[in-house]
């Protein structure tokens, strides 16, 4: 089973190690401070979330998301498959997200994945799964990874935050490509997804701007 970070106390000991096993990255954590947590409920209502707040301000993702967990209560793959496009379409969401949701609730009612368990595969087979399924890029596999499912070895390398945050970090003269990122992070495994929180916070440390493309604490609503 691949490590997960499921809490605060989770990810100071993950980072931890990650420093010892680089310790280049001391003078990143000097400076970032312990990244917080920011995990996410996981399961179809959180990819969802991701797929909604793609391209749109979280204002906007946040708005949406409310009028479409209030549509489909309760949010399952049962709900998106009955929902029809024209009334997705006045909640706020593309064709294109429209197709993607309709695709990921087909997926899940059919048992052709498990997105909640993808947790315990290893980072790489995880995002292949994820990727496999319709309207699913690289960058929404990790992110959902990462952010709700708490995967530690997640890697989000086409971020250009990340991207630009590891230029910085190792005084590179140009920012690295997402094929570039591949590679140097393999000695960080496999706590990726710790250094990825860590460079997060150390670009927003350094630029003075939030870049950490995760969900915002308000999407999903979780349920008692």
């Amino acid at each position: 089973m691949s490590p997960r970070i499921d809490t605060q106390a989770d990810l100071q000991a993950a980072l931890k190690r990650l420093l010892k096993a680089d310790p280049r990255l001391k003078p990143v954590f000097e400076l970032a401070g312990m990244p917080p947590l920011r995990r996410r409920s996981g399961g179809l209502a959180g990819l969802a979330t991701i797929v909604v707040s793609q391209q749109v301000s979280v204002a906007s993702a946040g708005a949406i998301w409310a009028r479409l967990e209030a549509a489909l209560d309760p949010f399952d793959h049962a709900s998106v498959a009955r929902a029809r496009p024209d009334r997705l379409r006045r909640i706020g969401l593309s064709a294109g997200k429209i197709r993607t949701l309709k695709a990921l609730a087909k997926a899940e009612r059919l048992g052709e994945i498990d997105l909640a368990g993808l947790a315990d595969h290893p980072a790489d087979t995880a995002h292949a799964m994820l990727t496999a399924l319709h309207g699913i890029g690289p960058w929404t596999a990790d992110i959902y990874l990462l952010a709700c499912l708490g995967h530690a070895d997640a890697w989000p390398a086409g971020d250009l935050a990340l991207q630009e945050a590891y230029r910085i970090a190792f005084a590179l003269e140009a920012r690295p490509t997402t094929k570039d990122m591949g590679p140097l992070a393999e000695i960080w495994r496999p706590w990726r997804g710790v250094a990825a929180r860590l460079l997060w916070s150390y670009y927003r440390a350094v630029k003075g701007r939030d870049a950490a493309p995760l969900p915002p604490p308000t999407l999903p609503k979780r349920r008692s």
